[in-house]
């Protein structure tokens, strides 16, 4: 099943936003209902594909067979672009500038070498597709004229098991809950549960250094990974002969993470841990987000640590959106900031980390809310791109970005990026709603998660674009990274280049170079085209 091409996900879970959310757009932000809906597909003026036959041929070569080298409109328009809020009113509006000439499905590693070959060798960048959910830029090339976009969900295989050493090696268009469902089968679970997780695959997590919303007790998708396959228009490498070695520096962590901008990643092993036996989560509630967070540092640094552990800000709370099942009904928990804490493992062991996290919760302030805002929060933690559709068909602007720093900068980077957004997307006359939550946590550290919302204007791509800069420019003066789980993309690439600094771009284009001398892989993505 393809993903919905004018939205998020599946249509069938698609729904309208209840009438007390749809007034507090029309009161508080000036909102005004859209007069018209997308256009239809079918009425989209898609252009030539624009492939040279020869090129056409070597591709029809690559994958043997003209079944798996697609050039008709459907396909292409539903492989332009990711899920960006500017990505989905460019496409709602039939904008298709950008379409890929042919959409090809490989069946395996020596495919998807012989795919990056035949576009080296005719000039046609390519593009990497798993699930198609990037929100950062990162399926559109920045080089104009015809190219193709990979598509690997043929590739979605469960390769290897080894119960002795719990790790799996996964093909890297296996989308998440088919990658759980076949682990499940054998007592295992990846833990890895992003909220793109419906939709997401095994390569776009690590292409992208993916972090999921239990990352505090299983870790990010890049530190679950043991080793990986790259494919290139030069060759393959392979890394990950040990679950640690100290051979040099790991070629993992430099392929971890680079967006196709190196190669394909076609194979992925991966740590896994038994299925648990119990999964609890409940909800706390803080006075302030100042108080929260002080207290998810101290879990974070002292223990005991949850596996699912997040805090919304107090904006965040009132709306509803720390559990956006139940959003705008007026829950009794909405006053002050709520926490969800969650607990996987054994009975014994859940029991007891529960027991124990709740008293240092208390100890800071901490007031319990029992396990039902928990059930809402995991019942509704795939809905809010849903809720972000809706708000575009109502005339609302959303979107969202995240961060992270050091727990010493958090109040420092929460306000910066809060003032830049206000400043910026108040231009229009009505200040936006802005609202934040603390969504990963370490040691050192935290991410923070900021969703957006305002009227949509006159250009509303435009109006966002100017508000993303000045956020941006606000992460890198407070101390932030540029991204925290959502990847560069080309969105973030020059805040990225800024961030590593001349000498750290200098080496890595030196390796793009080497691998992929015709510079065809992912143009203008992570890396600025030369």
């Amino acid at each position: 099943m393809d993903m919905l091409w004018s939205g998020w996900g599946d249509p069938a879970k698609a729904a309208p936003l209840p009438e007390t959310v749809t007034g507090l757009l029309r009161d508080l932000l000036g909102v005004k209902p859209r007069t018209a809906g997308p256009v239809d597909l079918e009425d989209i003026a898609v252009p030539q594909p624009g492939l040279e036959p020869a090129a056409h041929q070597a591709l029809f070569t690559a994958v043997g067979g003209e079944e798996h080298v697609r050039t008709d409109a459907d396909t292409r328009i539903r492989h332009t672009r990711g899920k960006s809020t500017p990505d989905l009113l460019r496409i709602r509006d039939g904008e298709v500038d950008d379409l890929p000439a042919a959409v090809v499905l490989p069946a395996d590693h020596a495919e998807v070498v012989a795919v990056l070959r035949a576009c080296a060798e005719h000039g046609l960048p390519v593009v990497p597709f798993g699930g198609g959910t990037s929100v950062v830029g990162g399926l559109a090339p920045g080089r104009r004229g015809p190219f193709v976009a990979l598509d690997l969900r043929r590739m979605n295989q469960l390769l290897a098991l080894d119960p002795v050493s719990r790790t799996a090696t996964l093909a890297p268009g296996l989308r998440a809950p088919e990658a759980e469902a076949l682990l499940a089968e054998h007592g295992f679970t990846l833990g890895h549960f992003p909220q793109s997780y419906e939709w997401a695959t095994i390569g776009g997590f690590a292409a992208t250094r993916s972090s999921g919303q239990a990352s505090a007790g299983y870790g990010r998708f890049d530190e679950m990974v043991l080793g990986l396959t790259l494919a290139t228009p030069e060759g393959t490498i392979d890394t990950g002969r040990a679950p640690s070695s100290a051979a040099g520096p790991d070629l993992r962590q430099l392929l971890l993470g680079s967006e196709g901008a190196f190669g394909v990643i076609t194979s992925v092993t991966v740590r896994i841990r038994p299925v648990p036996q119990a999964r609890v989560y409940e909800g706390w509630r803080f006075a302030s987000f100042e108080e929260g967070a002080a207290a998810l540092r101290r879990l974070a640094q002292d223990g005991p640590r949850p596996t699912v552990l997040r805090l919304s800000d107090e904006t965040e709370t009132l709306v509803g959106l720390a559990q956006p099942d139940a959003i705008g009904a007026g829950l009794e928990s909405a006053a002050g900031c709520m926490a969800i804490t969650g607990y996987e493992g054994t009975h014994e062991d859940t029991a007891h980390r529960r027991e124990r996290a709740a008293a240092v919760l208390r100890d800071c302030g901490g007031t319990p809310l029992g396990e039902e805002p928990g059930r809402r929060w995991a019942h509704g933690r795939y809905s809010a791109p849903y809720l972000r559709d809706a708000l575009l068909d109502a005339g609302a602007f959303a979107e969202t970005l995240e961060t992270a720093t050091f727990w010493s900068r958090v109040p420092e980077l929460y306000a910066s990026v809060r003032d830049a957004l206000t400043a910026t997307l108040t231009e229009t006359g009505t200040p936006p709603l802005i609202m934040c939550h603390i969504s990963h946590v370490y040691e050192n550290g935290a991410s923070l998660y900021f969703t957006v919302v305002s009227a949509q204007g006159d250009d509303p791509v435009a109006h966002w674009e100017r508000a993303k800069h000045a956020a941006n420019e606000a992460i890198l003066g407070a101390g932030g990274t540029i991204t925290h789980h959502h990847g560069v993309g080309t969105d973030h690439r020059d805040w990225y280049v800024r961030e590593a600094g001349p000498l750290g771009i200098e080496a890595l284009r030196a390796v793009k170079r080497r691998l992929d001398p015709a510079g065809v892989l992912n143009p203008g993505v992570l890396l600025p085209l030369d």
